[in-house]
Order: structure tokens, then C-alpha cells, then sequence
């Protein structure tokens, strides 16, 4: 099964699991539903707002989307070697995304980024019924990070926290692919309630 797939299979058990139809996911992401169905026939190559979208109005972070859909017959490994951390490419601006975390239930994901030079990618705000904490640890290259209307320039060895709360734009102004790290945790709904 490729990737997409995979993705389309996860889209589908978790909208099933919500008892959301598909005008619902569609409204609630604002992602159309021909987009959606596309998507969950394995029909369609999701771009990462895509993706964004449909992970703020399921409850999950982007992460979540690669999980596998079916349970395993055992329990998740806490080992995931690296040939088998799920690797995409986004089809809109070319980075390419690791999911480097083993599936066991642990709440901190880490996500290795490479991010292509002059590529931009912009994340509209989503209102999400959890609240996700994000960091973001530069390897190589830079990167300019926009937080709602703070802007940022990440050199190799800083790390930028920000909620996932608000617009965010990633955009690699240097001359080379830039690589960072992502690590994300996703926190009760009360804790939501509770920073408010």
C-alpha cells in the first residue's frame, strides 16, 4: 500500500470514529468534499495544508494522518527503525517529512523536516479541539518561521516553541535545503481551557 493510501485509509477510520460525514469533515476543515473523498480513495496527493486542515478539524496533529489505519495483531514496537519511519514529500513545494516516532501511544511525536531552498509554505489559522505544542530545532541551512505577526529566522542549533493556534508560514530563504526537527506534543482539551 503507498503512501497516500495509507493516508486515505487514516482520513476515513478517524472521520468514521467522529461520526462525521463528509460535508461535516468538509465544512469543519474547509476542505472540499470531492477533495476529501479523492483523499480517501487514495485517489488524491494531499499537500501539507491539506493535511493541516483535515488533522485541526479530526482532533489530531499531521503526524496522526500517517499512523496505520488497521489495529495491529500486537502491540506497537516503542523501536521504529529507520527504514520504516514513514517518508512524504509534500506534491505543493517539495519538502519532505519523516515521521521518526514510533505508534505507542507516547504524547511527543518528532517529525524530521527538509525543506527545499526558496520554497514557502503558509498554514492558515485552525481551530483545534486540542491544544498542540510545537517546537522547532534547526539542524541545517535557515529558516524564516512567521508565528501569527511575529516573525522569526532560525539559524542551526535554534529551537522556537509556538502553539498551534494561530497562521503559521515556514519559508527557507538560504540557498540550500534546510533540515529541522519538529517535535510536537498534544495536550488534553482541558489544558486548552486551562491557558485560555
Amino acid at each position: 500500500m503507498d503512501l497516500n493510501q495509507r493516508i486515505g485509509q487514516r482520513v476515513k477510520q478517524l472521520r468514521d470514529a467522529a461520526g462525521l460525514s463528509l460535508e461535516s469533515l468538509a465544512e469543519a476543515s474547509g476542505v472540499s468534499r470531492s477533495n476529501i473523498s479523492l483523499i480517501e480513495r487514495g485517489q488524491s496527493s494531499p499537500t501539507a495544508v491539506v493535511l493541516d486542515k483535515l488533522s485541526g478539524a479530526l482532533g489530531i496533529t499531521v503526524f496522526s494522518l500517517f499512523e496505520p489505519a488497521d489495529t495491529p495483531p500486537a502491540p506497537p514496537s516503542p523501536l521504529l527503525r529507520v527504514q520504516d519511519q514513514p517518508l512524504w514529500q509534500d506534491p505543493a513545494t517539495g519538502y519532505v517529512r519523516r515521521n521518526v516516532s514510533p505508534t505507542v501511544g507516547a504524547p511527543l511525536q518528532l517529525v524530521d523536516v527538509l525543506f527545499p531552498a526558496g520554497q514557502r509554505i503558509a498554514y492558515d489559522e485552525v481551530a483545534r479541539p486540542a491544544l498542540v505544542r510545537q517546537q522547532v530545532w534547526m539542524i541545517d541551512g535557515c529558516m524564516d518561521v512567521r508565528v501569527g505577526d511575529t516573525p522569526w529566522r532560525l539559524q542551526p542549533g535554534d529551537c522556537l516553541a509556538m502553539t498551534l493556534d494561530r497562521a503559521i508560514v515556514f519559508h527557507n530563504p538560504g540557498p540550500g535545503t534546510a533540515r529541522y526537527l519538529v517535535a510536537l506534543v498534544t495536550l488534553p482539551a482541558t489544558a486548552r481551557k486551562a491557558s485560555a
